[in-house]
């Protein structure tokens, strides 16, 4: 039995909300939740098939198949239904870590998840990063960044397909960056033992991916103001080499793409970062996702007027009962107090297994358990 859900009103009501997380006038917490196209395989029952992440007529059958049962559930159609094939999608330009050196090789198998890589460390000595340092220092990134064809395929997807893609505004974090390059173990040790090294590393990490950010944007005819951040090793600092590393980074970009109030400061680590926190509060983030352990609640003593987007456990998602997935979703709403500022979503990536009875189960908590008392009773 599906939990009972008035979808007509949640949808209405959920778009009020999602305006303003925080205003005082919302019918209920909003949701940016939803599956996504590794969840397909088990919602309708079938094996994974290969030919769907390069044929588009079985893609575009299957999310068709997808979506109509998403429909009688949740009220609403949640996957695409057109498909580029992968001779038309856009070249991907250089990451920050192939910059600094590092190859970056796909994970096999990993389609049904939207794709994985990995970034393979290529800095083992604090003298290799030097010599590394003075190698990036050189370099013209406009002269390295773009692949063969990248222009052509970005135009190929404004007037074949109807696309924009937006380039530039996010990137993985500092931290996660050069613990990818370096070694997790590495940049600890260099920050304890090697200090000015480490402090040019910093600044010219800082410095180019202001250069590479600002080269995608243009490229793209993106925004110029806003910045997001994806930094998922950042727990693996304690604060006082955080303080000393990641913070400066963040700072210097966040200076360059959002030196005003109202302008978009993010920030993504799917970690246990909670001793973070009030380093993190510097920078006066305006939304944030953190790892399932690091509670609403103490996310809102740290940051009270920043966005909480999810802190739904993806596994409670992935493999919950209706009921717990309900009860969790719920016990957050509760946890900041009803005062808003809860986007419900998972803390981290939506899982393949995630049902869309699991996502009815959010809307219904959203709906019933999650109301403010007050509200519900007025």
């Amino acid at each position: 039995m599906l939990l009972p859900v008035d979808l007509e009103r949640f949808w209405q009501d959920n778009a009020i909300a999602l305006r303003d997380p925080f205003s005082p006038e919302n019918p209920q917490a909003p949701m940016t939740l939803t599956t996504t196209e590794g969840c397909l395989w088990e919602e309708l029952g079938i094996p994974r098939d290969p030919r769907y992440y390069r044929d588009p007529d079985i893609h575009v059958r299957l999310n068709r198949l997808y979506n109509d049962k998403a429909e009688e559930i949740v009220g609403r159609r949640i996957l695409p239904e057109f498909f580029i094939p992968p001779e038309h999608q856009l070249p991907r330009p250089k990451r920050i870590e192939e910059i600094f050196g590092s190859p970056i090789v796909s994970v096999p198998g990993s389609e049904e998840i939207g794709g994985a890589d990995w970034v393979v460390e290529s800095v083992p000595t604090i003298r290799d990063l030097e010599e590394r340092m003075e190698y990036v220092s050189s370099l013209n990134l406009a002269d390295i960044v773009f692949p063969e064809g990248f222009f052509e395929a970005l135009h190929r997807l404004r007037t074949e397909y109807g696309q924009d893609p937006k380039l530039g505004g996010g990137i993985r974090g500092p931290v996660t960056a050069a613990m990818s390059i370096c070694g997790v173990e590495n940049v600890i040790l260099w920050l304890i033992d090697a200090p000015a090294v480490m402090e040019r590393f910093r600044d010219l990490l800082a410095e180019k991916i202001v250069e590479l950010c600002t080269l995608l944007r243009r490229a793209t005819d993106a925004p110029m103001r806003g910045f997001a951040f994806a930094d998922d090793h950042c727990a693996m600092l304690n604060p006082r080499l955080y303080e000393r590393f990641g913070l400066p980074i963040l700072e210097h970009v966040f200076s360059a793409f959002c030196p005003d109030e109202e302008d978009y400061r993010y920030q993504h680590s799917d970690s246990e970062m909670t001793h973070l926190l009030p380093l993190l509060a510097r920078c006066r983030l305006h939304g944030c996702n953190f790892g399932p352990t690091v509670r609403p609640e103490v996310i809102r003593a740290a940051m009270p007027r920043t966005v909480i987007y999810g802190c739904l456990p993806p596994f409670t998602f992935a493999r919950g009962t209706p009921q717990e997935i309900a009860e969790a979703v719920a016990r957050d709403i509760r946890a900041v107090g009803y005062d808003g500022g809860l986007v419900v979503d998972t803390a981290g990536s939506v899982n393949p297994g995630s049902k869309l009875e699991g996502l009815r189960a959010a809307m219904y908590a959203i709906q019933t358990l999650g109301q403010c008392p007050r509200a519900r009773y007025a």
